[in-house]
């Protein structure tokens, strides 16, 4: 299960690796893709927050 903005949802981590409860990942159609370490991903979330895309 993911959680992004409040909704969450379940995906597949059949393509990555040592995926753990906490850890942040890029999803794609229902799977993620690679893994982000957690300065990566606090960054692109804000991005996203700027964007109004979140």
């Amino acid at each position: 299960m993911i959680e992004i903005g409040g909704v969450e949802k379940e995906i597949s981590l059949e393509l990555v690796d040592d995926v753990a409860v906490g850890d942040y990942v890029i999803v794609h159609v229902g799977y993620a893709l690679s893994k982000l370490d957690q300065e990566e991903a606090l960054k692109t979330l804000a991005l996203f927050a700027e964007m109004g895309a979140q």
